[in-house]
């Protein structure tokens, strides 16, 4: 018995694994870098390398709604909010000394642990699940943005007024402070009078 040939797709099973792999240790490289540089700017930068990175894993997961929300609201947005913030802020450009706490060690524990746990909760979690392609792939733009605007719409909603508000309180802390000089006493005594004043 033979199964029914399909549509090719982009890539074969082999060269979609192939692909989520190299696309992963390229992702893991800049996250890694964005952690551990001295400059600010070069850290948002190369963040935007990581997410991109995500978004092209999510492409070959089929996620393509997902992949497409990672690039215009975390490299569209959220980046270029942090530049806009290091900008207005006056942060070092350069190399920063204060970028480095010395808890290295600490970090690089506690990422690990958080892997390691990432990693066995999914392969418990889908060790035994077979997923249907015959309908509507989970995580495609029609299946999602239906569940996000059916069940979800409060949480949207509710998160683009906290996004309002980070954007305004932003805007006040990067505001330079207003200071209104007094003349003092001895001051306005030296000034001298102006024609057709009364003494």
């Amino acid at each position: 018995m033979s199964l029914a040939a399909g549509p090719p797709g982009f890539l074969s099973p082999a060269g979609v694994e192939i692909a989520f792999l190299l696309v992963g240790i390229a992702t893991l490289a800049a996250a890694l870098v964005t952690v551990t540089t001295k400059q600010l700017v070069h850290a948002a930068l190369w963040l935007v390398v990581t997410l991109g990175g995500l978004a092209i894993e999510y492409l070959l997961l089929t996620a393509e709604f997902i992949a497409w929300v990672q690039v215009l609201i975390y490299v569209g947005s959220v980046v270029v909010l942090l530049l806009f913030g290091l900008m207005l802020t006056k942060a070092p450009i350069g190399r920063s000394p204060d970028a480095d706490s010395g808890n290295r060690w600490a970090a690089l524990t506690v990422a690990i642990a958080a892997a390691a746990t990432l990693v066995w909760v999914v392969v418990d979690a889908f060790r035994s699940t077979w997923i249907d392609l015959s309908g509507a792939v989970q995580g495609s733009t029609k299946v999602t943005g239906a569940s996000l605007f059916r069940n979800w719409v409060l949480p949207f909603e509710a998160l683009s007024v906290l996004l309002l508000a980070a954007l305004v309180g932003a805007i006040v802390l990067a505001r330079p402070p207003v200071t209104r000089h007094r003349p003092s006493k001895d001051a306005l005594r030296a000034t001298p009078p102006r024609h057709g004043a009364r003494s």
